[in-house]
């Protein structure tokens, strides 16, 4: 049971930098480019015709591309990487004000923007299409921008990861509509002007970050009271949270769920999917709408947290203005987007599967989706954890998720934004040796090198490798795909 909320406090985020009305933006300069959301933003803006700088702090596929394209980006921040002419400067939340190409933008006095601030800036002048949630915002922001796409609504978008048949995140439209994924980390957020919103789920993450679970409640409760009075609020109709925090939106609310195999009578919600069954391309499902029925939908994601992502992208591109032909058309035609059960390729018989999941409910959903897809095929999974705190504190539910895979291997934890010694090495530890209790089969590999040799030495013909986390644990696959072109060419 969750405490209740007493009242929905007062944004304490800095106000968005305002530029002079006689200034139009045409230029600027983006530190951390190379992260997923900034390089999204890079190819929306690029789109509206600005001219676009930037630098990472280190060398990557991603910024190798941009250079491709001719974009002027730089590996490592200096100073002289600002282009004095910029109109503004975007920096992402990995960059603090003591960077030196923010500081010299301080004595030049061109204004600075954070991502979402950035973001907030450009959604006002657009009706906001906002994706939020602890699970699934990726895949259904994509979702919902391709059927916004398919019914010639024309959006501008900003997706989290790369859509597998556009090979962008992010483009400008000429439609009114800006379809955002939305994170909650840092209440960043609460930077956008939501017009349409989901909110897919609410979970306890990010412990750098919240202190609980009720004060990420909190947070996504100013976020839903950001709608206005003429807008619309999808929630999760089985999630307790997201439920309880509906009541602080002004704007209209509609409940969504996916009904279980067995289930019958009413179901008490305005969206739901229901009859859902495996295709021998992904799945298909029928949607109804207050009772009615709406329409039946194919996928060809596995998965049962992919009819989630469907029906959410459905219902909220519907509130938007799409039309059912083009929800169904879109859904159908829908390939994906990277390291979301992605299927790699194959090597030596062994398929290779990359996914981004790093929480529990996320590994237990890729999971079971890999269960269903590849039946009683041999399973190994390389889990990568993603930060001290989120395997400390959710320990007992990793391993109970990891056990459903046949073998678990398991390197040191991604530390991101934490300063650690030995914790990766001695949590990841832990972890292994409770999924073992648990039932499972799990070991501590010293280094995210030593998967390729255990995978080449042990795996089978016709076994599965899926890599998971949100760290680089997808090095793993280029090293298998790159031996795979290596074996051709020789």
């Amino acid at each position: 049971m969750t405490t209740p909320l007493n009242k929905v406090p007062t944004s304490s985020r800095p106000a968005t930098p305002v530029l002079p009305l006689r200034q139009q933006i045409q230029s600027a300069h983006l530190v951390g480019i190379g992260g997923a959301g900034m390089k999204a933003l890079t190819e929306l803006l690029t789109g509206l015709g600005w001219h676009i700088s930037g630098s990472d702090l280190h060398t990557s596929p991603t910024l190798l591309a941009m250079q491709q394209r001719g974009l002027r980006v730089h590996a490592g921040h200096q100073d002289g990487h600002l282009p004095q002419q910029a109109d503004v400067l975007v920096y992402s939340p990995a960059v603090g004000p003591q960077n030196p190409e923010r500081q010299l933008a301080s004595r030049l006095n061109i204004p600075q923007f954070s991502y979402s601030q950035m973001l907030g800036r450009l959604m006002q002048t657009r009706r906001g299409v906002c994706i939020a949630g602890t699970h699934g915002k990726s895949t259904t922001t994509a979702m919902t921008a391709s059927i916004l796409s398919v019914s010639g609504l024309d959006p501008s978008a900003i997706v989290g990861a790369e859509l597998c048949e556009r090979h962008e995140s992010g483009w400008a439209g000429n439609g009114d509509l800006m379809v955002v994924e939305s994170c909650e980390y840092q209440r960043s957020f609460l930077d956008l002007h939501p017009h349409y919103a989901v909110v897919t789920n609410i979970e306890p993450d990010h412990f750098d970050y919240f202190d609980d679970l009720d004060d990420a409640r909190q947070a996504f409760a100013e976020f839903v009271s950001l709608i206005p009075v003429e807008g619309r609020l999808l929630v999760n109709g089985e999630n307790e949270a997201a439920r309880d925090i509906a009541r602080y939106s002004l704007a209209s609310c509609e409940t969504f769920r996916v009904a279980r195999a067995d289930e019958t009578g009413d179901f008490n919600v305005d969206w739901l999917a229901h009859d859902v069954r495996q295709t021998v391309d992904g799945q298909r499902f029928r949607i109804f709408h207050q009772g009615d029925f709406f329409a039946e939908i194919v996928l060809q994601q596995p998965g049962r947290h992919s009819v989630w992502n469907a029906l959410a992208a459905a219902a909220l591109s519907y509130s938007a203005g799409a039309t059912i032909p083009a929800i169904r058309e879109a859904l159908a035609d829908f390939t994906g987007i990277r390291r979301r059960f992605e299927r790699v390729g194959s090597w030596r018989g062994i398929t290779l599967v990359d996914d981004y999941a790093h929480h529990p409910t996320a590994v237990e959903a890729t999971l079971k989706a890999a269960r269903e897809k590849f039946g009683d095929r041999k399973i190994w999974c390389a889990f990568q954890p993603h930060q001290v705190s989120r395997t400390t504190a959710l320990l007992d539910e990793f391993a109970e998720s990891l056990t459903l895979a046949d073998e678990v291997l398991l390197p040191p934890i991604f530390a991101a934004r934490e300063r650690l010694t030995s914790e990766p090495y001695l949590v990841a530890q832990r972890l292994a040796k409770a999924v073992n209790e648990k039932g499972g089969h799990a070991r501590f590999l010293p280094a995210l090198d030593r998967i390729v040799p255990t995978i080449e030495d042990e795996a089978l013909p016709g076994d599965v490798l899926l890599t998971m986390g949100a760290g680089d644990i997808d090095q793993v696959q280029y090293e298998f795909t790159r031996r795979l072109s290596r074996d051709h060419t020789a």
